[in-house]
């Protein structure tokens, strides 16, 4: 592979960047010990650190990007050189691995020289959530197993608040057709779909006692313990650091000799390991008591709506464009999950199709969002060395940077969703799938991704898939997932066609002829072409019925030509596929908005918007005084009413360390009701969570004044404009 002049030295720049941005959470888990996610210690202080989108704001900073940005360049241009001229795949795949390894050195590099913008502690924001209980490792009593997570209260309404914002946005706004399908699928359904064959990751055993590790985990946590350490030589450390960054475009046997090369071994027993073999990621299962029907849980909710197509079709009419969603549970089964919610075996997804005609993919409302400004990290760009840029969408659909305006509305739409539940907009970008990553069927892809403290995190898919599902189905089946679009004027086709005679097919098969018939409907036109060719040479012709060849003669079938005049025409439609990881999202939400009250880091909370706030509200008697509870009991009830979700907590303690303890829970108002309540007028405290502010406010307006926030029909700079400030509290009465 080409390299830069002696001016910049590749090798050298990776080793030092990789080694100094190896992560904490490498090494791999102790067997069988409980999962202690909250307290690892070598997790606290991580420093967040945000991609300029204008690096060259600074001159000393591009100075030193800019050898970084020509080397990915150089080879960016060797790529397209080399796909232009068709030469060899195996040169095509080593040009491309160069490529990513010289666009992460950049990335990682561009990373560590942004302004520092907070410093995150993560081991104490994961202790909040595990003392909080907002999740929890599944079966922890029993050690836990990798990869699950229990929802506790607060991340069981958090969720719920996330998808039913998500419903609202999405299939409520675009009235989408929602449809709930079943997570047993049979297998016929995931070989159609690929899955079957191509959901698979390379992994190796303990040879004594099965322990299974992911291939690509144990060679980089490998590696990189090698490069680190203290007796590691320069050239042991390129080695080490090239491999590292290749790893994602290695082969089975390139990723078994670097296995011999250094004789990893288990890095939990040291027991040798087996040769590296391929692990299908999906649960198999048994469908029936017989075991005869192979199945599996589904690995998307995707093929649930694709094989339904001709009843959605139906229902909307038989019109396009329509789009279909689902939310529910699907499984992967990962070797190596890590990083909490983002890699896990279970998860929850919220799943977009929507279908329209392959040569008509405007949107009606595209125009509302063609204002949106946007991050996009364009394929160009991350070929070329550059960093992202901001846009608007409607220029970037214009320009033919984003493929189509169905596809530009909704990642427009994707954004917004993001930033209206709390996703920070300097932490959020869409990366565009270079031509190497992106299916063969695609023709455009888009992730958004979110800055958080493991780095740029995949949290939404939304790609243009073409007819890719519906066609393999319709192949596999023999049931054609199509649609009907009116021509602007009628036209006259010849129709090839085979024309059994059923009777005679029924007189001479008996029980077969319909299964005979049925065949004969769903020969494509190439197979009514050779079944004429073998009638007119030899006047039979073999056809394969549910595995047994049976003969047809030509008094039992014809092969014949007409000619019609047609109104419409049959058209597989092109498919648009938004597609979001609730787990993701979610542990990307919550770092965003993880907070330590300045002066009293003690003090930490989520600043999550009321829209998804767990709970909405709080009601705090001053103190235990019987006098007050008529008050809280009348404040929940009206508060329940209307729909409001609240929590009373009149317990024993201060005042304040309860407003600290609704604050960890992210609940983002609180109602006090103290001693001037008891008084005519009665009036009330209520609390912002955020700033600390608090404003008098009438007993019998506080309800509808929390809903009105937490639903977003008023802000919190209105009510204080609306009511009087409130300085402090009353601890007695007067």
């Amino acid at each position: 592979l080409q390299r830069p002049g002696s001016e910049w030295d590749l090798a050298q720049q990776r080793r030092q960047y990789a080694l100094a941005s190896q992560r904490s959470d490498s090494a791999p888990p102790a067997s069988r010990k409980p999962f202690n996610w909250g307290s690892n210690k070598k997790h606290r202080d991580v420093k967040l650190r945000l991609q300029l989108l204008e690096n060259m704001t600074d001159p000393k900073i591009e100075a030193e990007l800019a050898p970084l940005r020509e080397a990915v360049k150089e080879q960016g241009d060797l790529v397209r050189k080399l796909k232009s001229e068709g030469a060899p795949e195996i040169d095509v795949k080593k040009a491309v691995n160069e490529l990513k390894a010289r666009k992460k050195v950049l990335e990682d590099r561009e990373l560590s020289l942004a302004p520092q913008v907070a410093s995150f502690d993560r081991a104490r924001m994961e202790d909040l959530l595990k003392r909080r209980f907002f999740y929890d490792q599944s079966f922890a009593i029993y050690g836990g197993i990798t990869g699950q997570y229990d929802f506790g209260p607060m991340g069981c309404a958090l969720k719920s608040n996330m998808i039913n914002t998500w419903r609202q946005f999405f299939v409520l706004e675009e009235q989408m057709l929602e449809v709930d399908c079943s997570i047993l699928t049979p297998e016929p359904v995931l070989k159609a779909s690929g899955h079957v064959d191509r959901f698979a990751d390379l992994m190796t055993k303990d040879v004594k006692n099965g322990e299974c590790f992911r291939l690509d985990h144990l060679i980089k946590n490998h590696l990189e313990k090698l490069a680190a350490a203290k007796d590691a030589t320069a050239e042991l450390k390129d080695e080490c650091t090239d491999i590292v960054i290749k790893l994602d475009g290695m082969t089975k046997d390139e990723m078994a000799a670097i296995l011999r090369k250094y004789n990893m071994k288990s890095p939990i027993t040291g027991n040798d390991l087996t040769e590296p073999i391929e692990f299908n990621l999906m649960f198999g299962t048994q469908i029936g008591p017989t075991g005869l029907v192979k199945g599996f849980l589904r690995p998307e909710t995707a093929q649930g709506i694709f094989v339904n197509f001709k009843r959605l079709l139906e229902f909307n009419q038989g019109r396009l464009p329509f789009a279909a969603a689902q939310i529910g549970n699907s499984f992967r089964n990962e070797i190596s999950p890590r990083s909490g919610l983002i890699r896990v075996r279970e998860f929850t997804m919220c799943e977009i199709e929507h279908f329209c005609d392959p040569l008509a993919k405007n949107h009606p409302k595209f125009e509302n969002v063609a204002d949106t400004v946007m991050t996009l990290y364009s394929a160009c760009n991350q070929m070329d060395g550059k960093s992202a840029q901001q846009i608007r969408i409607g220029d970037a659909v214009a320009s033919g940077l984003v493929a189509n305006e169905t596809l530009g509305y909704f990642m427009a739409r994707i954004q917004q969703y993001l930033h209206r539940i709390g996703i920070l907009p300097e932490r959020l970008r869409f990366r565009q799938h270079m031509g190497n990553e992106m299916a063969h069927y695609a023709c455009d892809c888009w992730d958004a991704e979110c800055l958080t403290s493991y780095g740029w995190i995949e949290c939404v898919g939304c790609a243009d898939r073409s007819a890719y599902d519906l066609t393999q189905h319709t192949n596999a089946t023999g049931v054609k997932l199509v649609a009907e679009k009116k021509l602007p004027a009628p036209k006259t086709i010849e129709v090839t066609e085979v024309v059994p005679n059923k009777a005679a097919i029924g007189k001479a098969f008996k029980k077969e002829a319909k299964a005979i018939t049925e065949a004969l409907a769903k020969l494509s036109l190439g197979e009514v072409e050779t079944i004429g060719k073998s009638l007119s040479d030899s006047g039979e012709h073999m056809l394969a019925v549910n595995g047994t060849d049976v003969k047809l003669t030509n008094d039992l079938i014809a092969v014949k030509t007409t000619s019609k005049t047609v109104h419409v025409e049959e058209i597989t439609p092109s498919v648009i596929e938004p597609s979001f990881g609730i787990g993701r999202i979610m542990y990307s939400l919550l770092e965003h908005s993880f907070r330590m009250r300045e002066g009293d880091e003690q003090r930490s909370y989520f600043s999550l918007p009321p829209v998804v706030a767990p709970l909405k509200c709080s009601v705090l008697p001053l103190s235990n005084n019987a006098e007050f509870a008529p008050f809280v009991k009348k404040i929940s009830a009206a508060l329940t009413s209307v729909d409001v979700s609240h929590k009373v907590d009149d317990s024993s303690g201060s005042i304040g360390r309860r407003y600290a303890r609704t604050d960890e829970i992210a609940i983002p108002y609180g109602i006090t009701i103290d001693f001037d309540t008891l008084k005519e007028p009665h009036t009330v405290t209520l609390r912002e969570r955020d700033s600390m502010k608090q404003v008098r406010i009438g007993l019998d307006e506080v309800a509808n004044t929390i809903r009105d926030l937490a639903t977003g029909r008023t802000s919190w700079t209105e009510v204080e404009q609306k009511y009087p400030r409130f300085e402090q509290q009353e601890a007695s009465a007067k």
